[in-house]
């Protein structure tokens, strides 16, 4: 089934973000304002189909509450995707989604990720080879400016587009314009998703309707409004109450999700999200960062709400 085919247009999408979109940040952002879409953090086919394949395993953890959630998976290997997805659609994911867009050298030096972009023979056999091994689950793509419109012929249900190319890495403004040239070579059913620079939802509705797209994908806007999602919140009239005991939940589901002990410094990343625009909020941060275990940042965290 294409759940794809099935979401009310424009379609809003939480990017997937490696060390960030984990189980536990998704069901905190389900708590205060669902997108319609969540992707997993990226993972490799090759550590999916190795003999030490458990942490890519946590990885694709998720809940009910997530859904449709879409396991982003990237390589250069079609046979890996193969058989990465036959083992994907076994777990209950609602997609799958191939990462074409990282410009993480360490990625692209693997010919991997943006690098597909410059091999669009090997792309599409990566595409072909996932839909094959996905047993009818819908394969997406998530890619850079720069890819080969051809992609846009095959079956696939979903282009998310980062409107920079994979030189541009994210230091120049998103270039939306080019959408204008994606849209005339389309001519297939594929849904057409933009993403960069955008921080509001309603900007996300106003860029649908400008460029005519099915959807947006928001990344680092949600780091300065975990609530974008949701459009009955106003995020200035949160209080720093509300904020601190948000993190303070965050804090307890990582703790309670990852029992092992998840490195909880990646937990540090998140203390800006909420501990912001209020008196004394930098000073409360610092505190916080300087914090040796989880169980510290937890206490931390509880003595700032008075």
């Amino acid at each position: 089934m294409n759940f794809w085919q099935e979401l009310h247009k424009p379609i809003f999408m939480l990017a997937p973000m490696d060390g960030v979109t984990d189980t536990v940040f998704r069901q905190i952002v389900v708590s205060v304002g669902k997108p319609d879409v969540f992707f997993t953090e990226f993972v490799p086919v090759d550590a999916l189909l190795s003999k030490g394949k458990d942490r890519a395993l946590r990885t694709l953890k998720y809940t009910e509450s997530e859904r449709p959630i879409v396991a982003q998976i990237w390589g250069s290997d079609p046979q890996k995707f193969f058989e990465s997805a036959k083992f994907i659609s076994k777990l209950g994911f609602d997609g799958i989604d191939i990462n074409m867009g990282c410009p993480d050298k360490s990625v692209v030096k693997k010919g991997a990720g943006a690098a597909l972009i410059n091999n669009p023979v090997l792309a599409k056999e990566i595409i072909y080879a996932t839909i094959q091994g996905a047993t009818g689950l819908p394969v997406s793509v998530k890619t850079r400016l720069g890819f080969d419109t051809s992609l846009l012929k095959t079956p696939i249900a979903a282009l998310t587009i980062h409107l920079r190319t994979t030189e541009q890495l994210s230091k120049v403004p998103a270039h939306w314009d080019e959408l204008e040239k994606i849209r005339e070579n389309l001519k297939s059913n594929v849904l057409i998703i933009g993403n960069g620079d955008v921080k509001t939802l309603q900007e996300a509705k106003d860029k649908c309707k400008k460029y005519k797209i099915d959807g947006v994908m928001i990344g680092r806007g949600i780091f300065e409004n975990i609530y974008l999602f949701n459009d009955s919140v106003d995020i200035s009239k949160v209080t720093p109450k509300q904020k601190i005991d948000l993190l303070l939940m965050h804090l307890r589901l990582f703790k309670k999700t990852y029992p092992d002990g998840k490195n909880f410094a990646s937990m540090k990343k998140f203390v800006k999200c909420y501990v912001n625009n209020f008196k004394e909020a930098s000073e409360a941060r610092e505190k916080l960062m300087k914090t040796k275990t989880l169980d510290e940042l937890i206490q931390q965290t509880k003595d700032l709400i008075v």
